[in-house]
C-alpha cells in the first residue's frame, strides 16, 4: 500500500486572503490531502471568530474544489494547542507554511526548525505568487478599520471576505464597526 501524504495549512485566517488560497492551491500538486487548520494565535486579536473563520474557509475551499477537483483534497478544521500536537493527531507528514518576502523566510525557518527538533515534523515552504507578496491579513484589517474602500481590496481578498468585512464594519457590537464610526476616523 502506497502511503498518504497528508499535510496541514495552519494559520489564523483573521481574514483568509487570496494569498492564502493561492499557497493552498500549490500545495495540492504536492500532498494527498491537505488541512487547512485554523488555529488561534495568541498574540493576535481576532476579528472574526472560529465558527466565522472556518465559515469563510469552507466556502472557498469548496469553490476551489469544483472550480478545480484535480489535486488533493481538502477539509478544514480548527484546533487549539500547538500546531505540531494537531499535526501528530491528524497523522500529517508536513506543515505547510506561505512565504511572502524574506522576514517571513527568518521567522518561519526559526519555527521549522523547532517543530522539526521537537516534534520531527517537516515544514514545507510555498512562496506565494508575486501578486500577493504584499497582502497581510493584519494589512486588510487595517485598511478596513480605518474606513478605507473594501472595493479597492479585491485584489487581496475574495468576493466573500469583502462581504464578511462590509458586514463587520456595520456591526456596531464589532471592534470593527466600532472604530469606522469613531469620530477620528471618520
Amino acid at each position: 500500500m502506497v502511503a498518504r501524504h497528508l499535510a496541514i495549512y495552519t494559520g489564523s485566517f483573521d481574514p483568509i486572503t487570496l494569498g492564502h488560497l493561492d499557497v493552498l492551491a500549490r500545495s495540492r500538486g504536492l500532498f494527498d490531502e491537505v488541512v487547512v487548520a485554523i488555529g488561534r494565535n495568541p498574540n493576535k486579536e481576532a476579528l472574526f471568530s472560529f465558527d466565522e473563520r472556518l465559515a469563510l474557509a469552507r466556502a472557498l475551499v469548496s469553490e476551489m474544489l469544483a472550480s478545480n477537483p484535480v489535486g488533493a483534497q481538502i477539509r478544514v478544521e480548527h484546533y487549539t494547542g500547538l500546531t505540531v500536537d494537531y499535526a501528530k493527531s491528524v497523522g500529517a507528514c508536513a506543515i505547510v507554511r506561505g512565504i511572502r518576502n524574506i522576514t517571513d523566510l527568518a521567522n518561519e525557518c526559526q519555527l521549522a526548525i523547532t517543530n522539526r527538533q521537537v516534534a520531527a515534523i517537516e515544514t514545507v515552504f510555498i512562496v506565494t505568487g508575486e501578486n500577493f507578496a504584499y497582502t497581510s491579513s493584519s494589512l486588510i484589517k487595517q485598511i478596513a478599520a480605518l474606513g478605507g474602500s473594501l472595493d479597492s481590496l479585491s485584489s487581496l481578498v475574495p468576493p466573500l471576505v469583502i462581504e464578511a468585512l462590509r458586514i463587520k464594519r456595520g456591526d456596531r457590537s464589532n471592534p470593527l464597526g466600532r472604530l469606522v464610526r469613531d469620530e477620528l476616523v471618520e
